[in-house]
């Protein structure tokens, strides 16, 4: 038995000796392990580990000030280019040279030019080389920048639209906050009235700034989403719908009743404008009459008088009040036109307007063209009928009941010995030779014109726009949907006119329309009726509307090809009221450099 016993602490006390010392060899192995495979390495995996988790803290995006902020730009010298390569590598010295160098210039914000060319290395790790070999070359955008260019421009696009969708969002939430405002008992102070009021402030702020075409801060989002858990709070303590509904239908109705009382302003102010003839057209007006009085009565004559009658050659006629109105007109037909001994211009204007007028195409004649200048009270039939209706009428726009405007229902009688002629509004510009008019077929009719009685064409107009169909002797004499057309550039066959005494029906027209209202301002309506059933269709290039308001007529959209430009509409080219875009179109027939523009500070 004792001799089991001592066995028995033989065995314990080895292993116990083994248990003390097993991890002493086990250490010291491996010390000499680390040895043999190389302290570099181990030194190398912690070095990265640092180096990576040192550049992730460097790149994470910080908040502050309730803003997100963006991570700063890395600069690299070119120099350091190698260590970048590197970092896949055991150099343990190039990283930590990299990464002092990163510290330095991310300080400075700003790159280094070393030799040639500028590294910079943004937050994703890529880089952007920007050449600067040659400053004389850099001059001339290459095909890549170009293509850099409207990327550029397509981003900025997309990103306006992205801004303008976002102020919109926060005007419709400042807008719900205010209508729970309004529901708030007078001189309440509660801490949610309090809080939408402080909502309001924060985004009326963001909604100005993305009101000058600039980008919204982070920030905003992040007050967008605090106004929404605002009015979440509201709309739990305001449950009742009806007087919501009853608050926003008001103010839906006052926000309409300011928007008309604006619109019919601007109409007011836009169509005083259009009657406003500027101050340098006074002057001119005035110091061309008095050099046409000046004058001798021999040195008033025009030359080629003998050609006014003459039915033979081309005859164009345009009834106006405005000098440079009609010197364009008569300009750009001549210009255009490639036989211009042919050309006969009849200009009929008003008796304070004549020699002025007169005075103008003295000094600066149409070339070989045959000017003609007369007054429109040479004209007894239109004088009577002047006096006795049209100026009974009161229009608010003296422009409606004018004689001039009135005067083309009585082209037979003002023209007796002529059998054609093409009549132009002194708001137009002709760019094409306009000779083939003279050869178009009218198929028996008498007028000759462009239709507007497309839905797609920007010029569009139906007969009821201008006609009252309520009365029973229209309604049984015309069809509203009946094709309509435009004035502006007309070719009419005056024998067929006196024939069918298309002027006697203008009269009986105008009676009706004074009597009972049957036509509206303007002497289009009365066109109409008068030329009903009476007028062909002309190919839309000869003739392109719309450029006198914001039709929407592009370049493409024929105006390049058109042989005329109408500017109907109260924006005439000459006014300051006019469209920029299609001014050039009739500034072009005018030299500004003239004295008489100079004296009188007209400008384009």
């Amino acid at each position: 038995m004792k001799k089991a016993r001592q066995r028995q602490r033989v065995f314990i006390l080895c292993l116990l000796s083994v248990t003390v010392l097993a991890p002493i060899v086990f250490l010291s192995n491996g010390a000499s392990f680390l040895a043999s495979f190389g302290r570099r390495g181990l030194a190398h995996d912690i070095s990265t580990l640092k180096y990576r988790a040192e550049s992730s803290q460097l790149h994470a995006i910080e908040e502050a000030d309730g803003g997100l902020v963006e991570p700063k730009p890395i600069v690299y010298r070119e120099k350091d280019l190698g260590s970048l390569v590197s970092l896949g590598t055991s150099n343990v010295n190039s990283d930590s040279t990299q990464h002092r160098s990163t510290d330095d210039t991310t300080d400075s914000k700003k790159p280094e030019n070393t030799g040639d060319r500028t590294i910079l290395l943004g937050s994703n790790g890529t880089n952007d080389e920007r050449g600067k070999e040659n400053r004389s070359n850099s001059k001339v955008p290459s095909r890549s920048d170009t293509v850099g260019s409207s990327r550029d421009q397509s981003i900025r696009r997309a990103s306006q639209k992205q801004t303008d969708r976002r102020v919109k969002e926060i005007q419709d939430k400042i807008i719900q906050a205010k209508t729970y405002l309004t529901l708030t008992p007078p001189g309440s102070n509660s801490h949610l009235v309090k809080e939408l009021r402080q909502r309001i402030k924060e985004l009326e702020r963001y909604a100005s700034e993305g009101a000058k075409d600039t980008d919204l801060p982070r920030s905003a989002l992040q007050k967008t989403k605090a106004m929404e858990f605002t009015l979440f709070k509201a709309n739990r303590v305001y449950k009742d719908c009806t007087a919501i509904a009853k608050k926003l239908r008001a103010m839906t109705y006052n926000a309409e009743e300011q928007v008309r009382a604006h619109k019919n302003e601007a109409t007011y102010l836009l169509g005083l404008a259009a009657r406003t003839t500027p101050k340098g057209y006074h002057c001119l007006s005035l110091r061309l009459t008095a050099e046409y009085f000046a004058l001798s009565p021999d040195e008033r004559q025009f030359p080629n008088q003998q050609k006014v009658h003459d039915p033979n050659l081309h005859h164009y006629a345009v009834f106006s009040d405005n000098i440079l109105a009609s010197a364009v007109v008569v300009n750009s037909t001549v210009s255009s036109a490639q036989d211009t001994g042919k050309v006969v211009f009849h200009v009929v204007t008003n008796a304070l307007n004549l020699p002025a007028i007169s005075m103008w195409f003295l000094l600066y004649p149409p070339g070989k063209a045959t000017i003609h200048v007369q007054s429109v009270d040479n004209f007894e039939a239109l004088s009577a009928n002047y006096d006795t209706i049209l100026k009974k009428q009161n229009s608010t726009d003296p422009r409606y009941t004018s004689e001039l405007n009135h005067l083309r229902f009585y082209l037979p009688d003002v023209f007796p010995e002529l059998s054609k002629i093409v009549l132009l509004d002194h708001d137009v510009v002709v760019r094409r030779d306009l000779a083939g008019l003279w050869g178009v077929d009218l198929k028996g009719k008498v007028n000759a014109a462009v239709e507007t009685c497309h839905e797609s064409d920007p010029s569009f107009r139906r007969m009821d726009m201008l006609i009252n169909f309520s009365d029973p002797n229209v309604a049984r004499r015309l069809d509203a949907g009946a094709c309509t057309w435009a004035f502006g550039m007309n070719l009419f066959d005056l024998r067929e006119w006196r024939r069918r005494d298309l002027t006697a029906l203008y009269h009986k027209y105008l009676r009706m329309g004074s009597k009972r209202g049957l036509w509206k301002s303007g002497s289009l309506g009365l066109g109409w009726a008068t030329f009903y059933n009476r007028t062909v269709g002309l190919d839309k290039k000869w003739q392109r509307l719309g450029l006198g308001y914001e039709s929407g007529v592009g370049a493409g959209d024929g105006i390049e090809d058109a042989a005329v430009l109408h500017y109907d509409g109260v924006r005439k080219p000459w006014l300051d009221i006019g469209i920029p875009k299609y001014k050039s179109y009739w500034t072009a027939y005018l030299n500004y450099d003239n004295p008489h523009f100079q004296q009188c500070n007209i400008h384009p």
